[in-house]
């Protein structure tokens, strides 16, 4: 099935207590789309760069097989930037600069064969961008995720609240459960939030794992102890696009898939956090990833004598 992803494609600059970067590819739409090239050869990208953009990271998105025609090149302006450094926990950072740049005020434009995706993922955006997105499609695609954060929740609730009403899963971490919903209780939140529109909801607890909420259906994935965890910026993104990528890849949307697509997209935001910036998610085999899967497989797993 295919796959279509919009979202910002962009530099970063970071530091975490294990070293920093100098200007590196980041991202949202960015990380998705790498990662899902590993599940989904039908990927597809929407997203706005400026002339400053290298022509070799738009070859390597080709390389990957992501079909980068729905990629604006503005020839006026420059990327979108983000610099920001981690604390010592690694689990929360300060933002140092962003520069919006052609990010400002765009609107994504969908090629005519886009329009056929059959799954959607909205990377984190601005809410109203991400709605006028979705009502670009002709035929409402098949299944659409929608990524977020609390600076919306902060400036544009209402925009967030009307396409979250929309979407079929959203994706966001338990600090942002709680604001949206205003509930403390992770399980009251995903009622609170299940009743606003998704069926499905994915809460991200960083390193503590991830919860998947249908109905009354739970899930736990744990995440999995690392020896090294350089950085873990775009860690959520990826396991994002392993979900969907997985999804996509299957076209089975029961819930014991949603369950296999938690582990598949744990496991490649596992990946993502070994170095800084896409590096690790740049030449994956199918071999680490099926072990990396497996490893997860163990870590859940038990019997009850």
């Amino acid at each position: 099935m295919s796959l279509l992803t919009v979202g910002s494609v962009a530099f970063d600059k970071i530091e975490t207590p294990f070293g920093k970067t100098d200007k590196i590819i980041g991202g949202a739409a960015t990380y998705i789309s790498l990662t899902a090239s590993y599940f989904t050869k039908k990927n597809n990208l929407v997203g706005i760069v400026g002339a400053d953009f290298p022509a070799e990271m738009i070859e390597i998105f080709r390389n990957h097989g992501v079909n980068t025609d729905g990629l604006e090149i503005d020839q006026n302006g420059k990327t979108f930037f983000w610099s920001g450094k981690y604390h010592n926990d690694m689990n929360s950072r300060d933002t140092l600069d962003t520069q919006l740049n052609v990010l400002d005020g765009y609107e994504p434009k969908l090629p005519e064969q886009y329009q056929d995706s059959e799954f959607l993922m909205l990377g984190n955006m601005v809410p109203a961008v991400q709605h006028a997105t979705l009502n670009k499609f002709n035929k409402r695609p098949k299944f659409v995720m929608l990524d977020t954060m609390n600076l919306w929740m902060d400036i544009a609730m209402d925009d967030l609240k009307a396409v979250v009403s929309e979407i079929d899963c959203l994706t966001i971490n338990d600090s942002e459960a709680r604001q949206l919903s205003g509930d403390y209780s992770l399980r009251k939140a995903a009622k609170t939030i299940m009743a606003m529109g998704p069926k499905t909801l994915v809460i991200k607890k960083g390193e503590h794992g991830a919860l998947l909420f249908q109905g009354d259906k739970i899930f736990f994935c744990p995440a999995l102890p690392l020896e090294d965890v350089f950085d873990p910026t775009g860690a959520g993104d990826c396991f994002a696009g392993g979900f969907i990528g997985h999804l996509a890849k299957t076209d089975d949307l029961s819930f014991s898939n949603l369950k296999r697509a938690m582990i598949y997209g744990s496991a490649m935001a596992s990946f993502c956090v070994e170095k800084f910036g896409t590096e690790r998610m740049l030449n994956l085999s199918e071999k680490e990833i099926s072990d990396r899967v497996m490893e997860f497989v163990q870590l859940a797993s038990f019997e009850i004598s």
